[in-house]
């Protein structure tokens, strides 16, 4: 940049940065009204600083990722940073212009090239740097919802739970079935409660999956039971012709539970009844 365009400023700096606030506060009024004014200002002021970090040789690219990171995690789109540096660019452009006019300069013809060679590196960082840190986010939270898309939870010793909500592809099955098997050895369970509730539709490809983490289960020497099979869910896998008769199916998770209960030799029992049959038996020794 022109020795002199970067003096300028540098110089008026703040008389620019008055300026682009205006515009900017224009735009929260068009596109972020939700967003409140003080945070909005307080954004933009940091936004400036940002700016001039690169006009003033600092070591910008540690400061593009911190503003970007800010960016994002207020939820604000990629367009307030391209339209702020695009404002920018136009109020700094006119100011300059303005200022060498009224002090009866030659104007020069090459400010807007100038100014783009200030801006347009800026406009390349935050951008990639906004860019970079949103698929980072985006992997983070991908990550955290396959292991939410499949959990195994443990319910009582040797009893676990996997629920299952939504729609199941070729990778969540595959994820199904690693949590599966993983799950039933670390937690050592017996029997294994796949609720299929909330599953809107079972067709044949989801049915194969489930019968194959079943037969998988049952290898490594547990039990499957399938529960949550609603009516329609059921008058599809008959009309599919879709065999599962290798496995238990309930309709409720209770009654699956109920049915865990008696595999691994265990029932659930009325403690008031338990009581009075304890204190019978213990009448009678006393009788005796």
């Amino acid at each position: 940049m022109n020795q002199r365009i970067r003096d300028v400023l540098i110089e008026h700096s703040d008389s620019i940065v008055e300026t682009w606030l205006n515009v900017m506060g224009q735009n929260r009024e068009d596109h972020y009204t939700a967003i409140s004014e003080d945070l909005y200002e307080l954004t933009n002021r940091e936004f400036a600083n940002v700016i001039f970090a690169n006009i003033n040789g600092d070591k910008t690219t540690r400061i593009f990722e911190e503003f970007s990171e800010r960016v994002i995690n207020l939820g604000w789109p990629l367009g307030y940073i391209t339209d702020g540096l695009s404002a920018y660019r136009r109020v700094s452009i006119d100011y300059i212009i303005s200022l060498e006019t009224s002090q009866n300069a030659k104007v020069n013809s090459n400010i807007a090239a100038e100014i783009d060679e200030w801006v347009t590196p800026i406009i390349r960082h935050l951008v990639n740097s906004y860019t970079g840190n949103w698929e980072n986010i985006v992997s983070l939270q991908r990550v955290a919802l396959q292991e939410l898309s499949a959990p195994l939870i443990p319910v009582i010793d040797q009893i676990t739970v996997m629920p299952l909500i939504g729609t199941i592809d070729t990778e969540r099955a595959k994820l199904i079935m690693e949590n599966l098997l993983d799950g039933v050895i670390r937690h050592n369970a017996e029997v294994v409660l796949i609720d299929i509730t909330g599953v809107p539709v079972v067709d044949t490809m989801v049915a194969h999956h489930i019968i194959q983490a079943a037969e998988a289960v049952r290898l490594i020497g547990s039990t499957c039971i399938l529960v949550g099979i609603r009516p329609e869910i059921a008058q599809t896998i008959v009309n599919l012709g879709i065999d599962l008769g290798k496995f238990s199916t309930k309709s409720s998770l209770r009654k699956g539970f109920l049915a865990a209960l008696e595999l691994t030799d265990r029932k659930i029992t009325d403690l008031k009844e338990t009581e009075e049959s304890i204190g019978k038996i213990i009448d009678s020794i006393g009788k005796e």
